[in-house]
């Protein structure tokens, strides 16, 4: 007989950190999450205009949606000076610097592996058309 009890990944885990670790990966398994994460590492203190412009592809909706998720995890602050117009900064906090240095050997591993991946790609697109 099969037990279907949920086997836990590290001998310690309970339900509770299983669960942060699934939203998490869920979270920046969304694309936009990690590229913001890149963005305000590489350049700081960014205004939401500043990062509009480094992500060019991403709607305002999609951004302000990202970042408020972001802040509400806690991997940045959103600080608002008040002065006409509104001023309002994002930064990076340790915690969203230790998730970003997590995800460094995606990057690097990016990099290195491109031209395999891109020499991959148009093997399965040419052994596609010949199908």
């Amino acid at each position: 007989m099969e037990s279907t009890q949920s086997v836990a990944p590290w001998p310690h885990s309970t339900p509770e950190v299983e669960g942060l670790v699934r939203e998490m990966i869920g979270r920046v398994a969304d694309k936009w999450t990690l590229i913001l994460l890149e963005v305000l590492e590489e350049r700081g203190t960014l205004r939401f205009t500043q990062i509009s412009a480094q992500v060019p592809d991403i709607s305002q909706k999609m951004l302000t949606k990202t970042l408020r998720q972001m802040e509400f995890d806690g991997l940045l602050t959103r600080e608002v000076h008040p002065v006409i117009p509104p001023r309002v900064e994002y930064t990076l906090t340790p915690l969203g610097r230790s998730l970003s240095e997590a995800f460094c050997p995606v990057w690097l591993w990016a990099e290195a592996n491109h031209a395999a991946v891109m020499q991959a790609r148009a093997r399965f697109t040419e052994n596609a058309a010949h199908e």
